[in-house]
Protein backbone atom coordinates (compact mmCIF):
# COMPACT_ATOMS: atom_id res chain seq x y z
CA UNK A 1 0.00 0.00 0.00
CA UNK A 2 1.25 3.13 -0.75
CA UNK A 3 0.39 6.74 -0.15
CA UNK A 4 1.83 10.38 -1.29
CA UNK A 5 2.88 13.59 0.41
CA UNK A 6 3.08 16.42 -2.08
CA UNK A 7 1.72 19.34 -0.27
CA UNK A 8 0.06 18.28 2.43
CA UNK A 9 9.32 -17.72 40.12
CA UNK A 10 9.23 -14.21 40.03
CA UNK A 11 11.04 -12.58 37.32
CA UNK A 12 14.22 -10.91 38.62
CA UNK A 13 12.47 -7.63 38.35
CA UNK A 14 14.77 -4.92 39.40
CA UNK A 15 17.40 -5.60 37.08
CA UNK A 16 17.32 -2.43 35.59
CA UNK A 17 16.55 -0.20 38.04
CA UNK A 18 18.96 2.83 37.45
CA UNK A 19 19.53 2.07 33.30
CA UNK A 20 15.94 2.28 32.47
CA UNK A 21 15.50 5.45 33.79
CA UNK A 22 18.70 6.94 32.34
CA UNK A 23 18.18 5.29 28.69
CA UNK A 24 14.58 7.84 28.41
CA UNK A 25 15.20 10.29 30.84
CA UNK A 26 18.51 11.42 28.35
CA UNK A 27 18.07 15.14 27.62
CA UNK A 28 17.46 16.18 24.02
CA UNK A 29 18.81 18.67 21.64
CA UNK A 30 17.98 22.03 22.01
CA UNK A 31 15.27 22.66 18.75
CA UNK A 32 16.34 26.32 19.09
CA UNK A 33 19.82 25.75 16.71
CA UNK A 34 18.05 24.40 13.82
CA UNK A 35 18.34 26.90 10.97
CA UNK A 36 14.63 27.94 9.21
CA UNK A 37 16.08 26.50 5.57
CA UNK A 38 18.97 24.48 4.45
CA UNK A 39 19.90 24.73 0.85
CA UNK A 40 19.30 21.60 -1.12
CA UNK A 41 22.69 19.60 -1.89
CA UNK A 42 23.23 19.52 -5.51
CA UNK A 43 19.32 19.94 -5.70
CA UNK A 44 18.23 16.36 -3.83
CA UNK A 45 15.99 15.69 -3.86
CA UNK A 46 14.94 16.01 -7.62
CA UNK A 47 12.05 13.43 -7.28
CA UNK A 48 9.48 12.34 -4.77
CA UNK A 49 11.26 10.39 -2.14
CA UNK A 50 9.99 6.74 -0.25
CA UNK A 51 9.56 6.54 3.82
CA UNK A 52 9.55 2.95 4.11
CA UNK A 53 7.19 1.80 7.03
CA UNK A 54 7.64 -1.95 8.46
CA UNK A 55 4.06 -1.98 9.86
CA UNK A 56 0.70 -1.89 8.86
CA UNK A 57 -1.12 2.09 8.13
CA UNK A 58 -3.27 1.26 10.44
CA UNK A 59 -1.30 1.01 13.71
CA UNK A 60 1.11 3.52 15.22
CA UNK A 61 3.98 3.58 13.27
CA UNK A 62 1.36 4.08 9.91
CA UNK A 63 -0.16 6.57 11.81
CA UNK A 64 3.07 8.57 13.00
CA UNK A 65 4.66 8.16 9.56
CA UNK A 66 2.02 9.63 7.62
CA UNK A 67 2.04 12.95 10.00
CA UNK A 68 6.30 12.98 9.62
CA UNK A 69 5.74 12.83 6.09
CA UNK A 70 3.39 16.21 5.73
CA UNK A 71 5.45 17.69 8.23
CA UNK A 72 8.64 17.36 6.46
CA UNK A 73 6.68 18.39 3.15
CA UNK A 74 5.44 21.42 4.63
CA UNK A 75 9.36 22.53 5.61
CA UNK A 76 10.90 21.15 2.49
CA UNK A 77 8.45 20.84 -0.53
CA UNK A 78 9.68 17.49 -0.81
CA UNK A 79 7.02 15.10 -1.51
CA UNK A 80 7.13 11.41 0.32
CA UNK A 81 5.37 8.34 -1.13
CA UNK A 82 4.70 5.49 2.00
CA UNK A 83 5.35 2.11 1.12
CA UNK A 84 3.95 -0.18 4.03
CA UNK A 85 5.55 -3.67 4.34
CA UNK A 86 4.44 -5.56 7.33
CA UNK A 87 5.50 -8.46 8.93
CA UNK A 88 7.98 -10.04 11.18
CA UNK A 89 7.71 -7.22 13.88
CA UNK A 90 9.09 -5.40 11.76
CA UNK A 91 12.02 -7.58 9.78
CA UNK A 92 10.48 -7.58 6.77
CA UNK A 93 10.61 -3.65 6.47
CA UNK A 94 13.71 -3.84 7.29
CA UNK A 95 15.47 -6.54 4.73
CA UNK A 96 13.66 -4.24 2.27
CA UNK A 97 15.08 -1.46 3.33
CA UNK A 98 18.69 -2.51 3.48
CA UNK A 99 18.49 -3.81 -0.46
CA UNK A 100 16.69 -0.09 -1.55
CA UNK A 101 19.39 2.00 -2.99
CA UNK A 102 21.82 3.74 -0.10
CA UNK A 103 21.30 6.90 -2.09
CA UNK A 104 18.78 9.25 0.27
CA UNK A 105 15.68 8.88 -1.82
CA UNK A 106 14.85 5.80 0.96
CA UNK A 107 14.27 6.69 4.53
CA UNK A 108 12.74 3.85 7.09
CA UNK A 109 10.74 4.44 10.41
CA UNK A 110 11.26 2.00 13.02
CA UNK A 111 10.66 1.53 16.33
CA UNK A 112 12.22 0.01 19.49
CA UNK A 113 11.82 -3.45 18.09
CA UNK A 114 14.97 -3.03 15.84
CA UNK A 115 16.86 -2.52 18.87
CA UNK A 116 15.24 -5.12 21.00
CA UNK A 117 15.78 -8.20 18.02
CA UNK A 118 19.40 -6.75 18.16
CA UNK A 119 20.11 -7.29 21.67
CA UNK A 120 18.06 -10.81 21.38
CA UNK A 121 20.76 -12.14 18.06
CA UNK A 122 23.51 -10.27 17.80
CA UNK A 123 23.14 -10.84 14.14
CA UNK A 124 20.44 -8.93 13.88
CA UNK A 125 21.69 -5.65 12.63
CA UNK A 126 21.85 -2.24 15.64
CA UNK A 127 20.01 0.45 14.09
CA UNK A 128 22.76 3.17 15.75
CA UNK A 129 25.20 1.72 13.73
CA UNK A 130 23.41 0.55 10.10
CA UNK A 131 21.34 3.35 10.13
CA UNK A 132 21.88 6.87 11.04
CA UNK A 133 19.03 8.09 12.88
CA UNK A 134 17.50 10.78 11.83
CA UNK A 135 15.39 11.76 14.72
CA UNK A 136 13.55 9.86 17.22
CA UNK A 137 9.80 11.09 16.92
CA UNK A 138 7.59 9.69 19.69
CA UNK A 139 8.57 8.06 23.03
CA UNK A 140 5.48 6.59 25.24
CA UNK A 141 4.13 4.21 27.72
CA UNK A 142 1.76 1.23 27.55
CA UNK A 143 -1.04 0.56 28.87
CA UNK A 144 -3.84 -2.80 29.35
CA UNK A 145 -7.25 -2.15 27.99
CA UNK A 146 -10.74 -3.58 28.33
CA UNK A 147 -14.02 -3.15 26.01
CA UNK A 148 -15.56 -0.07 27.70
CA UNK A 149 -18.94 -2.32 27.97
CA UNK A 150 -16.96 -5.28 29.59
CA UNK A 151 -19.39 -6.51 32.96
CA UNK A 152 -16.82 -9.63 33.49
CA UNK A 153 -14.20 -7.21 34.64
CA UNK A 154 -13.96 -3.43 34.94
CA UNK A 155 -10.90 -2.36 36.70
CA UNK A 156 -7.93 -4.37 37.37
CA UNK A 157 -8.24 -6.01 40.36
CA UNK A 158 -11.06 -7.68 39.13
CA UNK A 159 -9.31 -8.04 35.56
CA UNK A 160 -6.57 -9.75 37.81
CA UNK A 161 -9.19 -12.03 39.61
CA UNK A 162 -10.83 -12.90 36.38
CA UNK A 163 -7.51 -14.10 34.70
CA UNK A 164 -6.50 -16.12 37.89
CA UNK A 165 -9.91 -17.87 37.72
CA UNK A 166 -9.74 -18.85 34.08
CA UNK A 167 -6.47 -20.65 34.55
CA UNK A 168 -4.81 -19.73 31.78
CA UNK A 169 -7.71 -19.53 29.78
CA UNK A 170 -7.88 -16.14 29.24
CA UNK A 171 -6.59 -13.82 26.09
CA UNK A 172 -4.80 -10.86 25.63
CA UNK A 173 -3.78 -9.40 22.31
CA UNK A 174 -0.49 -8.53 21.30
CA UNK A 175 2.67 -8.35 18.96
CA UNK A 176 4.05 -11.26 17.78
CA UNK A 177 7.57 -11.24 18.70
CA UNK A 178 9.15 -12.57 21.05
CA UNK A 179 11.26 -10.47 23.77
CA UNK A 180 9.27 -7.36 22.48
CA UNK A 181 8.82 -4.36 24.10
CA UNK A 182 5.19 -6.01 25.18
CA UNK A 183 6.28 -8.99 26.14
CA UNK A 184 8.60 -7.93 28.61
CA UNK A 185 6.36 -5.55 30.19
CA UNK A 186 3.82 -8.33 30.01
CA UNK A 187 6.00 -10.94 31.93
CA UNK A 188 6.99 -8.28 34.57
CA UNK A 189 3.45 -8.25 35.07
CA UNK A 190 2.25 -11.57 34.78
CA UNK A 191 4.71 -12.79 37.20
CA UNK A 192 4.45 -10.16 39.70
CA UNK A 193 0.27 -11.29 39.90
CA UNK A 194 0.78 -14.67 39.25
CA UNK A 195 -1.12 -14.79 36.43
CA UNK A 196 -1.14 -16.57 33.28
CA UNK A 197 -2.81 -15.87 29.88
CA UNK A 198 -2.67 -16.87 26.03
CA UNK A 199 -1.33 -13.98 24.11
CA UNK A 200 -2.81 -13.67 20.77
CA UNK A 201 -0.41 -12.23 17.98
CA UNK A 202 -1.01 -9.55 15.32
CA UNK A 203 1.75 -7.67 13.86
CA UNK A 204 -0.75 -5.22 12.32
CA UNK A 205 -2.74 -2.97 14.58
CA UNK A 206 -6.04 -2.63 12.80
CA UNK A 207 -6.61 -6.43 13.20
CA UNK A 208 -4.96 -6.65 16.96
CA UNK A 209 -7.75 -3.97 17.88
CA UNK A 210 -10.37 -4.99 15.77
CA UNK A 211 -10.42 -8.48 17.94
CA UNK A 212 -10.92 -6.90 21.65
CA UNK A 213 -13.66 -4.38 19.79
CA UNK A 214 -14.99 -7.41 18.96
CA UNK A 215 -14.90 -9.82 21.98
CA UNK A 216 -12.00 -12.32 20.16
CA UNK A 217 -9.84 -11.70 23.04
CA UNK A 218 -10.53 -10.02 26.69
CA UNK A 219 -7.91 -7.14 27.00
CA UNK A 220 -4.81 -5.38 24.27
CA UNK A 221 -1.49 -4.53 24.54
CA UNK A 222 -1.43 -1.16 23.41
CA UNK A 223 0.45 2.10 23.83
CA UNK A 224 -2.92 4.78 24.28
CA UNK A 225 -2.02 7.15 21.17
CA UNK A 226 -2.67 3.91 18.80
CA UNK A 227 -6.01 3.64 19.88
CA UNK A 228 -7.24 7.31 20.67
CA UNK A 229 -10.18 7.01 18.84
CA UNK A 230 -11.51 4.00 20.28
CA UNK A 231 -10.72 5.75 23.47
CA UNK A 232 -12.76 8.88 22.54
CA UNK A 233 -15.33 6.67 21.72
CA UNK A 234 -15.51 4.52 24.63
CA UNK A 235 -15.10 1.42 22.90
CA UNK A 236 -11.79 1.01 25.01
CA UNK A 237 -11.09 1.34 28.08
CA UNK A 238 -7.44 1.67 29.90
CA UNK A 239 -7.18 -0.26 33.24
CA UNK A 240 -3.51 -0.34 33.64
CA UNK A 241 -0.95 2.17 32.51
CA UNK A 242 2.81 0.74 32.66
CA UNK A 243 4.51 4.18 34.28
CA UNK A 244 5.37 4.57 37.48
CA UNK A 245 3.12 7.31 38.23
CA UNK A 246 -0.25 8.57 36.56
CA UNK A 247 0.37 10.68 33.36
CA UNK A 248 -1.83 13.65 33.90
CA UNK A 249 -4.16 12.45 30.77
CA UNK A 250 -4.83 9.07 32.75
CA UNK A 251 -5.12 10.62 36.23
CA UNK A 252 -8.17 8.08 36.64
CA UNK A 253 -6.15 5.01 35.92
CA UNK A 254 -3.97 3.66 38.19
CA UNK A 255 -0.55 2.83 37.53
CA UNK A 256 2.56 1.01 38.44
CA UNK A 257 3.07 2.81 41.72
CA UNK A 258 -0.87 2.04 42.95
CA UNK A 259 -0.80 -1.63 42.01
CA UNK A 260 2.83 -2.48 43.54
CA UNK A 261 4.83 -2.92 40.24
CA UNK A 262 8.09 -1.69 41.22
CA UNK A 263 10.31 -2.74 37.79
CA UNK A 264 11.36 -0.03 35.36
CA UNK A 265 8.81 0.02 32.98
CA UNK A 266 10.43 -0.37 29.16
CA UNK A 267 8.68 2.29 26.98
CA UNK A 268 7.85 2.65 22.80
CA UNK A 269 10.00 4.71 20.43
CA UNK A 270 9.97 5.63 17.20
CA UNK A 271 11.85 7.27 14.70
CA UNK A 272 12.87 7.66 11.33
CA UNK A 273 16.25 6.32 9.91
CA UNK A 274 18.04 6.54 6.63
CA UNK A 275 21.16 4.35 5.13
CA UNK A 276 24.51 5.20 6.89
CA UNK A 277 26.24 4.87 3.07
CA UNK A 278 23.70 7.34 1.64
CA UNK A 279 26.11 10.56 0.70
CA UNK A 280 26.68 12.61 3.54
CA UNK A 281 25.54 15.97 2.07
CA UNK A 282 21.86 14.03 1.69
CA UNK A 283 21.88 12.33 4.79
CA UNK A 284 22.55 16.15 6.82
CA UNK A 285 20.02 17.47 4.88
CA UNK A 286 17.30 14.43 6.12
CA UNK A 287 18.41 15.46 9.20
CA UNK A 288 17.86 18.94 9.35
CA UNK A 289 14.54 18.27 7.41
CA UNK A 290 12.97 15.12 10.04
CA UNK A 291 13.99 17.44 12.83
CA UNK A 292 12.58 20.69 12.01
CA UNK A 293 9.53 18.26 10.62
CA UNK A 294 8.85 17.48 14.39
CA UNK A 295 8.68 20.83 15.71
CA UNK A 296 6.10 21.62 13.03
CA UNK A 297 3.18 23.01 14.49
CA UNK A 298 1.36 20.24 12.82
CA UNK A 299 3.26 17.48 14.19
CA UNK A 300 3.12 18.45 17.41
CA UNK A 301 -0.58 18.73 17.21
CA UNK A 302 -0.49 15.34 16.47
CA UNK A 303 1.94 14.23 19.15
CA UNK A 304 -0.61 15.94 21.80
CA UNK A 305 -3.74 14.17 20.51
CA UNK A 306 -1.91 11.38 20.51
CA UNK A 307 -0.54 11.97 24.12
CA UNK A 308 3.20 11.93 23.03
CA UNK A 309 3.47 15.08 24.92
CA UNK A 310 3.18 13.10 28.55
CA UNK A 311 7.14 12.61 28.16
CA UNK A 312 10.01 14.21 26.53
CA UNK A 313 9.52 12.60 22.82
CA UNK A 314 12.41 14.19 20.89
CA UNK A 315 15.97 12.84 20.59
CA UNK A 316 18.11 14.29 17.49
CA UNK A 317 20.35 11.78 15.95
CA UNK A 318 23.38 12.00 18.74
CA UNK A 319 20.16 11.55 21.42
CA UNK A 320 18.84 8.77 19.27
CA UNK A 321 22.21 6.79 19.04
CA UNK A 322 22.61 6.86 22.89
CA UNK A 323 19.14 6.00 23.55
CA UNK A 324 19.03 3.07 21.00
CA UNK A 325 22.35 1.79 22.75
CA UNK A 326 21.17 2.36 26.54
CA UNK A 327 18.02 0.20 25.81
CA UNK A 328 19.56 -2.56 24.05
CA UNK A 329 22.41 -2.94 27.50
CA UNK A 330 18.63 -2.83 29.35
CA UNK A 331 16.77 -5.87 26.60
CA UNK A 332 19.94 -8.04 26.99
CA UNK A 333 20.24 -8.07 30.82
CA UNK A 334 16.07 -8.71 30.64
CA UNK A 335 16.36 -11.42 27.84
CA UNK A 336 19.19 -12.95 30.28
CA UNK A 337 16.77 -13.31 33.22
CA UNK A 338 14.16 -14.74 31.02
CA UNK A 339 16.63 -16.97 29.79
CA UNK A 340 16.20 -16.13 26.49
CA UNK A 341 20.40 -15.16 25.99
CA UNK A 342 23.26 -16.86 27.37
Amino acid sequence: MTHSFSGSKRFAAKFVLCLVAGAFAAAPASPGNLPDKMEKPNGFPERPMTMLVPYGPGGGSGQLSRAMAEAVTEVTGAALNLEYKPGGSGTVGMKSYMAAPADGYSVMEHIDDATSAHALKAKNPNPAEVFVPLVTAQITFSQIYIRGNETRFTDWDSYVKYVKSKKGRSTIANVSKAGSMERVNLKFITDHFGMKMQQISFDKGGPRYAALKGGQVDALFEQPGDVRGFLDSGDFKPILTIYKTRPAAFKDVPAMNDVGLTFEPLLRFRGFYVHKDAPADRVKWLKWAFQKAWHQPSFQSFNKKKFMDAIDSFRDTEGSVKLINDTAAIYRKAYKSMGLVK
